[in-house]
């Protein structure tokens, strides 16, 4: 039955759907606005190398997007041998914060090129492992998906070989790209991003990586990285349970030792990484047993007060990365001991080691580092230690050419 309303009532009840309809045009035309003046944000700022659709995609994306406008914060395709990067803040994570300004640095994507200007340098002989203010301690774990990747967290990086690119008229061979996720709570869980920010930012990092060799004339393309990316695993862990870059130390039985660590923190072994990272780390415990137990030795040595004091760091370094490792920089005007390919050694009278190979031409730096203090219990130790990290990794990786430290270099000073 139709109803028939009165004259007065159906002219409200038309200018009332006219009043939503008009508000609903301009709400969806002031979305279409916010969307395309995002994407033209990211563009500009990221010299359009850095794809605005996966980083509007991030959790903490919403609202309004801005760019940091300065000199560094945006990319310069021409400055890319320093490497380069874009800064990305959105209005939702400054309310989440609660920021002054109401927006809050949440994204930087990062590009450049190899070989690089800048130092590989490992742990200090002073750094602790393990985070002192109690927050969670992470290793690095490969990207996978047959991509030279690491997820870290806060992000991921990937490189990409480009033999053939140009940079400024000058060759390069590599070349990188990161994305990094700067907002903390409530965008991520247990101090990384979640599991689809893991997700978003390696697709990220890859396209990113693709489309800077687009722009380079580079022939190869990374594939599109796994859609499942595990968590990191707070460490360290017990060293009996070690499974991946710290395996060796446990199967050779070397946790037995009242001496040695008692704990690890490792990642999952991958050939592509260009920085494998193996750190044998005394619990709070051991470090103040074996402390107890070498008074004489270490006169003048304060007992060990924090997690992650007493540790031995074993790095292994490849291709491009493994051409200007330092051991031991104290400061822009010390450039350490260069660890040189093809030889071994000691980094002067600090406790720092060095050794090389070669896998599949090429070349790769091994280094090891023990903590102030602990370095004089445990030298005299450390060339077996040394020697089976060594060889787990050789072995792994089918090197050859291995050039270890003399014997002499392992003595406690």
């Amino acid at each position: 039955m139709k109803v028939q309303l009165p004259d007065g009532v159906r002219k409200a009840l038309n200018v009332l759907l006219c009043v939503v309809a008009v508000a609903g045009t301009g709400f969806g035309g002031r979305e279409i606005w916010q969307l395309w003046d995002a994407r033209r944000q990211i563009d500009a700022a990221c010299a359009g190398l850095v794809p605005a659709g996966r980083v509007l995609a991030l959790s903490p994306a919403g609202g309004t997007i801005t760019a940091r406008q300065a000199d560094e914060g945006t990319i310069e395709p021409e400055l890319l041998a320093g490497g380069q990067d874009c800064e990305l803040f959105s209005t939702e994570a400054g309310e989440k914060a609660g920021t002054d300004s109401g927006q809050r640095w949440f994204f930087t994507g990062a590009v450049g090129v190899m070989p690089p200007d800048e130092r590989e340098t490992s742990e200090e002989p002073w750094d602790q492992i393990e985070d002192p203010f109690g927050h969670y301690t992470y290793a690095d774990q490969p990207l996978g998906g047959g991509i030279a990747g690491m997820v870290t967290d806060s992000g991921v990086v990937v490189e990409l070989p480009c033999p053939t690119g140009r940079v400024n008229g000058q060759r390069i061979s590599t070349l990188w790209a990161r994305a990094t996720l700067m907002s903390g709570r409530p965008f991520t869980e247990r101090e990384q991003p979640t599991a689809h920010d893991r997700k978003v930012l390696a697709q990220t990092a890859v396209l990113t990586a693709n489309n800077l060799a687009d722009r380079l004339g580079c022939p190869d393309r990374l594939p599109d990285p796994p859609d499942d990316i595990p968590a990191l695993t707070p460490g360290p862990t017990p060293a009996s349970r070690a499974a991946g870059t710290c395996a060796w130390y446990r199967e050779a039985g070397f946790p037995r030792d009242r001496d040695l660590a008692d704990q690890v923190l490792e990642s999952r072994t991958d050939a592509r990484l260009w920085d494998e990272r193996c750190v044998l780390v005394l619990s709070r415990l051991r470090a103040n047993t074996v402390w107890s137990e070498h008074t004489d030795t270490l006169r003048g040595v304060g007992r060990p007060s924090r997690p992650g004091q007493w540790f031995v760091s074993l790095h292994t370094y490849s291709g491009d990365h493994a051409k200007n490792v330092r051991l031991h920089t104290g400061g822009s005007t010390d450039p350490g001991t260069r660890a040189e390919p093809g030889k071994a050694g000691r980094g002067g009278d600090d406790p720092a080691w060095w050794a090389s190979s070669v896998c599949e031409g090429r070349a790769q730096i091994h280094t090891m580092t023990a903590a102030y203090g602990y370095d004089k219990v445990v030298t005299p130790e450390l060339e077996k230690v040394f020697r089976s990290y060594v060889d787990d990794v050789t072995d792994r990786r089918g090197c050859t050419d291995v050039t270890m430290p003399a014997p002499a270099t392992f003595r406690a000073d």
